[in-house]
């Protein structure tokens, strides 16, 4: 499960990677993403791309304490209403994804990210709450690379020329989003 992730590029810099509006807010690209963090986010309304500010998970059900940021069970019912909406997924850009690797109390980071690209966008949904926008990202197995330190599940990475198909796809077209990212295009650190 990836609770450590990182954009080390400036808003502007994201907003052009992405063809989205430059934001409203400030972003430098100088810190890295935990839960509850406030992180820039790629959602599309009425054809135009805006880069936005949204808190990182969703408020938990009753039963949980911990806000939820990974979207590991594509048919739940807890995730159904944000997957099934076009108007309710998004680009939640990045430049590196992190997984702890080793025995507890020498756990080490090992930071994986895709270098041919600038940066990447993981498949993410979101919903406005009391609190203001929230997000999540998908997980989908882990390819060969990832899998090594956690064999669990790694975030979903879209292809750049699959932005448009998960901001836009119907319900089953989204989903098949869902794939692990090809291992032999990414590195760890």
């Amino acid at each position: 499960m990836c609770n450590l992730y990182r954009a080390k590029r400036a808003g502007a810099e994201i907003a052009a990677i992405f063809g989205a509006v430059e934001p409203a807010f400030t972003f430098t690209g100088e810190k890295d993403f935990y839960p509850k963090s406030r992180a820039p986010v790629v959602i599309e309304q009425g054809g135009c791309r805006t880069l936005v500010e949204m808190t990182w998970g969703f408020p938990p059900p009753p039963s949980f304490k911990a806000p939820v940021t990974n979207v590991r069970n594509l048919s739940s019912p807890f995730w159904r209403s944000a997957l099934a909406n076009p108007e309710r997924r998004c680009l939640v850009p990045a430049t590196g994804f992190c997984e702890w690797e080793g025995e507890k109390g020498a756990k080490v980071k090992r930071w994986f990210s895709v270098p041919s690209l600038p940066a990447f966008a993981f498949a993410g949904v979101w919903r406005p709450t009391a609190a203001g926008s929230a997000f999540a990202f998908l997980t989908c197995e882990p390819n060969q690379l990832v899998g090594a330190v956690h064999p669990k599940a790694m975030p979903v990475i879209l292809q750049p020329e699959d932005y448009a198909r998960w901001l836009q796809a119907d319900d089953e077209g989204g989903r098949a989003l869902a794939l692990p990212f090809p291992s032999q295009l990414m590195t760890i650190l």
